[in-house]
């Protein structure tokens, strides 16, 4: 037997006792909350928030709430100078919440907050010119964002980065011309990267590389007067490039 929709939806949604609820005789009479739909009392996030959408300015009376999600869910609707109270909960959920919220010049606060989710949404919203704080961030996905969006000319503390992911942003974003310090990093998907951006002028120096790839795109670049030196590669796909080139 298939079960009514509806009336499993009616018997999983919390209902308040309203009989006990400090808003029966103003807000439930006035139709700004109604049990299952929008009430602040149950612990539902979506009964919350409706609570809250018809009721904003009762909010900041829930700011020190002990219910988690009643926290989080009020950041949508108080000032940014009650939000701030808010930059040290004890909760990451809440911390995330006002790091998607607050202002761009309080994002400092959050700089070395303990959750990798805060931290990379602050390196999501931080100023450019700011991006600078988080580049030695523990996590690696945080190291990533700063990479992405950090300006170019500022990248050479990264590109040494214990992490491959965050080596390959650097490497598709730094200048042309600090590339070379890249020519010999340890992954091949990398040192492809270098070779495909590098200017051809100093692409001899991977000449010589193990992986084929890279050679092979280094065949596809390189000055004409340096093409001699891969006519007796291993590679056929590299000799054929070569010899074309060559017959131009």
């Amino acid at each position: 037997m298939i079960d009514d929709p509806e009336q499993t939806e009616k018997n999983i949604t919390p209902l308040a006792d309203c009989g006990q609820c400090q808003y029966q005789h103003s807000l439930l009479t006035e139709q700004r909350c109604r049990p299952g739909d929008a009430c602040v009392v149950v612990e539902s996030g979506r009964q919350i928030d409706r609570f809250f959408r018809n009721n904003p300015a009762l909010a900041e009376q829930y700011i020190a709430d002990d219910f988690w999600e009643r926290r989080a869910i009020v950041v949508r609707y108080i000032s940014q100078d009650k939000m701030l109270q808010l930059a040290q909960d004890p909760d990451e959920a809440v911390r995330r919440a006002v790091a998607y919220r607050m202002r761009v010049d309080d994002l400092h606060l959050l700089i070395a907050d303990p959750d990798r989710e805060v931290r990379i949404t602050v390196a999501d919203r931080l100023p450019v010119d700011q991006l600078e704080l988080l580049l030695k961030d523990s996590d690696y996905y945080v190291r990533t964002y700063v990479a992405r969006r950090i300006a170019p000319g500022r990248l050479f503390s990264l590109i040494r980065d214990v992490d491959r992911g965050v080596r390959m942003t650097v490497a598709e974003r730094i200048p042309m011309e600090s590339l070379p310090l890249m020519f010999s990093d340890t992954e091949p998907e990398i040192r492809r990267i270098v070779a495909k951006r590098m200017d051809p002028n100093s692409l001899s120096m991977m000449i010589n590389d193990p992986d084929w790839v890279v050679r092979y795109e280094v065949a596809k670049r390189l000055p004409r007067s340096e093409l001699s030196r891969l006519v007796n590669d291993s590679e056929d796909d590299i000799r054929e490039v070569v010899e074309y080139r060559l017959s131009l």
